[in-house]
């Protein structure tokens, strides 16, 4: 019975999971352009350089410094903005500070991912978040399937609200 009234909760979490991961995913290629119009290339190539030269756990202070240097600011930012009630700029820069975050965190997980893999504690989070993922994506996809479907089915032209949205058309452009 418990575990029934937990499902919406748990698919909450796993749609949460989800968009981290595509946000993930898709922020990638955004980083690679933006490393293709600044000198970026270099500074990776040159950072990676020096990574190889490290051990891992201090592969793991390169990994984390660009985010709690950069992050942590933005995070008190953000309280301040909330604070003194400037709601939209709080938002702006939430969302903001998410897509650098990301960004962040990709181009120093890139840097040092096999630094980081060594260690194993860090391999063992990094396939359990893998195994997560994987089955957040199994657990959303029947739901998922189910609301593709349903918007196909509104979408059809033998659907209802076709009809229906066709004779409001009609009417609006039959002479009267």
């Amino acid at each position: 019975m418990m575990r029934r009234a937990l499902q919406p909760l748990w698919f909450l979490l796993a749609l949460i999971f989800l968009i981290e991961a595509w946000l993930w995913d898709h922020l990638e290629p955004v980083v690679a352009r933006v490393v293709a119009l600044i000198p970026l290339r270099a500074f990776k190539a040159w950072c990676a350089e020096k990574v190889a030269r490290l051990s891992p756990y201090p592969s793991l202070l390169v990994f984390l410094a660009p985010l709690v240097l950069l992050l942590v600011p933005l995070k008190f930012a953000e309280v301040y903005l909330l604070a003194h009630h400037l709601w939209i700029s709080a938002i702006i820069l939430i969302v903001a500070s998410k897509f650098v975050g990301m960004g962040v965190l990709a181009f120093s997980f890139d840097v040092t991912r096999d630094k980081l893999l060594q260690i194993s504690w860090f391999r063992k989070l990094f396939n359990f978040l893998v195994d997560i993922r994987q089955r957040a994506r199994d657990f959303v996809s029947p739901v998922m399937s189910r609301i593709k479907a349903m918007i196909a089915s509104l979408r059809g032209p033998s659907s209802r609200w076709m009809r229906f949205v066709q004779r409001l058309r009609h009417r609006a452009h039959s002479p009267r």
